[in-house]
């Protein structure tokens, strides 16, 4: 459970929000939310470590990786589920 609720996790799902408000909010295209995850993605990972590193990009870039993964599983449930009403 205590990894469920890890700083990593949190990041996830923020990013993941974030991601989604931006899409939703404005007209940005969506090619260019990709850029804009890893954008935010690599800032929260220089955040949380205090320093720039090439670890430090990875982990920004799989906080990016998996925001956008869950920004298009939230849009295919919402699809989905207009579908069947």
């Amino acid at each position: 459970m205590e990894s469920i609720l890890s700083i990593e996790f949190t990041a996830y799902v923020a990013l993941a929000v974030l991601l989604y408000a931006i899409r939703e909010a404005t007209n940005i295209p969506n090619r260019y939310i990709p850029i804009v995850a890893v954008v935010l993605g690599v800032v929260f990972s220089v955040f949380e470590n205090n320093t720039f590193s090439f670890e430090v990009l990875i982990a920004g870039i799989k906080y990016a990786l998996y925001g956008i993964g869950s920004v298009a599983a939230i849009k295919y449930a919402l699809e989905k589920g207009e579908e069947r009403k």
